[in-house]
């Protein structure tokens, strides 16, 4: 066989899979950012103060702390491929959950169904980026994880989209309502407004039983993970806790997630607190996700091939704290622009910080994945945090937070991927 047709035959091996695991991304993207919807649609629906909203993200992003050791168990025992798939159903069975919530008003039980949904992404997520990364070159991982960070994307751009449209819509005029009706005018109305998201949520569940099925009938391969030699490093080491470039970069993975969240989730109310409509408003998640995208295009077009994977890590931490110190500082639109543009300045994060921190580990790579799974716990962690200092001094110096983890990525970039000992 030449070259060329053995050249042609691993692109081909390589692109079904990319495929099959960029429509999970999409899903990844699509369920994770509709929390920036529901803060303030269960504000109002289930009548909460300023700080109750944020434990939609700590419910969603707590479950990947908790739950990620058990998923490496479980893709011990299932493999990728049916990992995958279980993955898919669990998050059906959250999505479900939805509709009895939305009838009931139960604010408890749409963070059950949140931490359900959170779940089955952990599987997933504990699965689909190491297979990104092993899928190929090393170095040329963050160009893979891009890549999916596109399809992440689009469907993160979209999702606030259509469940705003779907549940939003005319939020205001009800929102001023509520303060002038009596008891039973404003359960009729908040019941109204609730029952809007019962219908998407059943879709969805719907989606997500089909793409579980069509995954455990895929011909999806099983990836090897990195072999080493009876003399290699990897060889002699015997605990996860014994690689420290690793360790710190989970820590970094979780500051980094809580930052992402606190921009994404936290810019509709923020554009509500600016004085701009939610007519408005509900649209800033999405232009903060397509900020995003950008970022992620701007990652496949340059790694490696004119920046490193540790440059663009760099670059990202020193492009987000510019633009919160310009958030905190600026007011109005321009304030809310420089939040959206946060988004930008950490698309390259999760591509970069993955490969960096999944180097070398050898056997240890699915257990290391599964640490830096947990570490999207942040993404819990962070968010609770902003809202109480929200509360307390408001919501704009409360973007505080994000300088010293964007200060610990930069320092992660520099010199923490680098400690092997």
């Amino acid at each position: 066989m030449s070259d060329i047709a053995l050249q042609a035959k691993t692109n081909n091996k390589l692109s079904n899979p990319i495929i099959i695991i960029g429509v999970l991304f999409f899903v990844f993207g699509f369920v994770t950012w509709l929390g920036s919807v529901l803060i303030p649609y269960l504000k109002i629906v289930c009548e909460l103060n300023d700080t109750e909203p944020y434990f939609v993200a700590f419910s969603f992003y707590i479950s990947y702390a908790v739950m990620a050791i058990p998923s490496a168990i479980v893709l011990k025992k299932t493999g990728f491929k049916n990992g995958m798939a279980l993955g898919l159903f669990i998050m059906a069975i959250g999505t479900l959950l939805f509709v009895p919530a939305a009838k009931l008003r139960l604010y408890g039980l749409f963070l059950t169904g949140l931490y359900i949904q959170g779940t089955g992404l952990a599987i997933l997520q504990t699965a689909s980026n190491p297979y990104v990364t092993i899928l190929g070159p090393r170095e040329s991982a963050a160009k893979r994880i891009s890549i999916m960070g596109v399809c992440n994307g689009i469907a993160s751009s979209l999702s606030p989209l259509i469940l705003g449209a779907a549940i939003l819509s005319g939020a205001d005029d009800i929102k001023n309502k509520l303060a002038h009706v009596s008891i039973n005018e404003k359960n009729i109305l908040l019941k109204e407004l609730a029952s809007r998201i019962e219908w998407p949520y059943l879709l969805m569940m719907a989606g997500l039983l089909i793409l579980s099925l069509l995954v455990k009938f895929s011909g999806l391969p099983e990836a090897q993970e990195e072999e080493e030699t009876y003399n290699s490093p990897v060889h002699s080491k015997k605990s996860i806790l014994q690689f420290p470039h690793l360790l710190i970069g989970v820590f970094t993975l979780f500051l980094y997630v809580g930052v992402e969240v606190i921009a994404g989730d936290t810019i509709i109310s923020y554009g509500s607190h600016q004085g701009i409509s939610f007519s408005v408003a509900k649209y800033f998640s999405s232009a903060t996700q397509i900020n995003m995208l950008i970022g992620y295009i701007i990652g496949i077009i340059c790694i490696p091939k004119f920046i490193s994977q540790e440059k663009a890590l760099k670059m990202s931490a020193i492009t987000g704290i510019v633009f919160a110190l310009i958030a905190i500082f600026t007011n109005g639109y321009t304030s809310v622009v420089f939040v959206s543009l946060m988004g930008l300045a950490n698309s390259l994060m999760w591509p970069s910080i993955w490969p960096l921190a999944l180097e070398g580990l050898g056997k240890f790579t699915k257990i290391g994945s599964s640490l830096l799974i947990m570490a999207i716990g942040g993404g819990a962690i962070l968010p609770i945090l902003y809202g109480k200092f929200a509360g307390k001094i408001n919501p704009q110096q409360a973007y505080w937070i994000v300088i010293p983890c964007y200060l610990a990525v930069l320092f992660y970039a520099v010199k923490g991927h680098k400690i092997r000992r």
